[in-house]
């Protein structure tokens, strides 16, 4: 095993990690029965941290 492998990175690393740098997740979903589509879902979502230099974007009360 090389050092890369056995190297563990805690669950909260990871998510920090993640939200430092934002993440985009996409996907679709459609739901058919004999080929006819009942419901399909368009999935676009972008996670990121809130910071001095990334703003929320809603306002405080």
């Amino acid at each position: 095993m090389t050092v890369v492998e056995r190297r563990e990175i805690a669950l909260v690393d990871l998510l920090d990690r993640l939200l430092a740098g934002g993440v985009v997740i996409t996907g679709d979903i459609t739901l058919r029965i004999a080929d006819v589509d009942l419901v399909r879902i368009d999935l676009n979502a972008l996670i990121s941290s809130v910071n001095e230099q990334v703003p929320s974007p809603w306002e405080e009360p």
